[in-house]
């Protein structure tokens, strides 16, 4: 059985697209842990170099973090959908 076979018979089952949807649940939970994980970063090196600013930079990262955060649930669901539609 060839991989062209394969390939078209995923595509008549339509479970090609059900793989993309999972695929793209799973990308957006890397990406979005990868971005908090910057945000992260970046917050502990301002707060190391300038600690009187703690709060300020504390209270933008959390702030940030729940941006990314919302913007991958959308993602993950929408991905999760399309695994279902």
């Amino acid at each position: 059985m060839s991989l062209m076979t394969i390939m078209l018979e995923a595509a008549a089952n339509n479970s090609l697209s059900h793989l993309g949807g999972a695929i793209g649940a799973g990308l957006a939970a890397i990406g979005a842990g990868i971005g908090i994980g910057q945000i992260g970063k970046g917050a502990v090196e301002s707060i190391a170099r300038q600690p009187e600013a703690a709060n300020d930079i504390r209270a933008n990262m959390i702030l940030t973090a729940a941006f990314v955060e919302g913007v991958a649930l959308f993602a993950v669901i929408a991905g999760l959908l399309a695994v279902l539609k």
